[in-house]
């Protein structure tokens, strides 16, 4: 038997791999040409083929040492780059002291919770949400508390999330650009939270960490820009990762990045280090550091995704969908056609469309889309997605 707490997580699990299991199975039955999938979010290019000749010189370069434990927070000069690369648009600078590679940014957020986490504190999460940091809250001890957003921009309600704010709230994390619903939480909306999380913390006397997970901040589209959340919140960390944005989802390499500003930012950095080993990362993967330092400003094509958004978004508009334009990401997050969003979801499988409910990121009534998928598959999807619409209408 397995323990209870895992098969009742069992039961709650994502509705991403629920469907993209679905999925499938479909595909058998129907060939793959005629299901529509997009349920998983899976980068779809290969890496910029730099990141490949970059991963090859490493391996070739036979260089000693190159493959043997090191420092638990990464190497120092993999450090130092990715802190130049923040500090292209941050006002007070970092070192490689304030930056620890992780195993992705799942990792970083593990290592983060577990290390700023006593048991029973609470971790404020904006719905909607990436699905998997209840269970990483819950791993650590942690109690969820979930702040919806405001449908009409999917950016944080501030006087709700002020009203969640208690003496037992330890950290918020915000994702922008944001899964599933691709919205870029703007900067005066930033600065207005951290007016309520600087006025929380002196009323109850600690520190709330405001953690920024942002795999997607390279994935941005006509101009638009993720603010640099070191220079809004004094107590912040950046979780990033390069699974989006060089296509490595699969290599599990990624960093924390904690603002110079905190008190005690070298306790801190210790902790973050000291969980990294003990919750069985030991550390970041050493070859995957030393490419991705030296590809740190190389992305998949963007543009390539931009399309992808604006073909779909296009035909939903026409067919009748409501939603909000995402600025960045691979996701659109229109509003279902009936309240039922996972009957809405259930419906659309008879057109063989794998959808994924707005229920699964904690946000009823709406449900994902992935573009990040074949632009072929897009276009014939078209039709059924006409006529998963029509089918609402009568």
């Amino acid at each position: 038997m397995i323990s209870k707490e895992i098969q009742e997580n069992l039961k709650n699990s994502s509705w991403i791999r629920k469907m993209f299991v679905e999925g499938a199975k479909m595909r058998e039955m129907f060939g793959d040409e005629n299901v529509f999938d997009y349920s998983l979010g899976n980068p779809y290019f290969e890496p910029p083929k730099s990141v490949i000749e970059k991963l090859k010189a490493v391996v070739n370069a036979d260089e000693p040492g190159a493959h043997r434990y090191m420092d638990n927070a990464g190497f120092v000069e993999v450090r130092q780059k990715v802190a130049d690369s923040i500090n292209k648009d941050i006002k007070v600078p970092l070192t490689h002291k304030h930056v620890m590679m992780t195993v992705g940014a799942a990792g970083g957020i593990n290592a983060a919770l577990r290390t700023i986490l006593d048991s029973g504190q609470e971790v404020i999460i904006i719905a909607p949400y990436f699905a998997e940091y209840i269970f990483y809250i819950k791993n650590h001890n942690g109690v969820p508390v979930i702040v919806k957003s405001n449908p009409d921009t999917f950016e944080p309600n501030l006087e709700t999330l002020a009203a969640s704010i208690t003496e037992k709230t330890r950290a918020i994390i915000i994702n922008s650009p944001n899964n599933p619903t691709g919205v870029i939480y703007s900067e005066a909306l930033l600065k207005s939270m951290a007016e309520v999380v600087a006025q929380k913390e002196k009323e109850f006397g600690h520190a709330i960490y405001v953690i920024s997970d942002e795999p997607y901040k390279a994935l941005v589209y006509e101009g638009h820009k993720v603010p640099n959340i070191h220079n809004i919140f004094k107590n912040s960390m950046i979780v990033n990762s390069y699974s989006k944005s060089l296509g490595l989802a699969g290599e599990r390499i990624g960093y924390i990045a904690v603002n110079s500003k905190i008190e005690n930012a070298e306790l801190l950095m210790n902790g973050l280090a000291f969980a990294n080993r003990t919750l069985g990362f030991v550390n970041a993967p050493a070859l995957w550091q030393k490419v991705t330092a030296d590809s740190i400003d190389e992305t998949v094509d963007i543009m390539e995704y931009q399309k992808r958004r604006d073909l779909l978004i296009g035909h939903m508009e026409k067919i009748g969908f409501e939603m909000v334009k995402p600025n960045g990401a691979f996701y659109l997050f229109p509003k279902a056609m009936i309240e039922d969003d996972v009957a809405f979801v259930m419906e659309a499988k008879k057109y063989n469309l794998l959808l994924v409910p707005g229920s699964g990121f904690g946000y009823p009534g709406y449900f994902r889309m992935s573009y990040c998928v074949d632009m072929d598959m897009i276009e014939r999807s078209l039709p059924a997605l006409t006529q998963l619409a029509e089918a609402f209408k009568k």
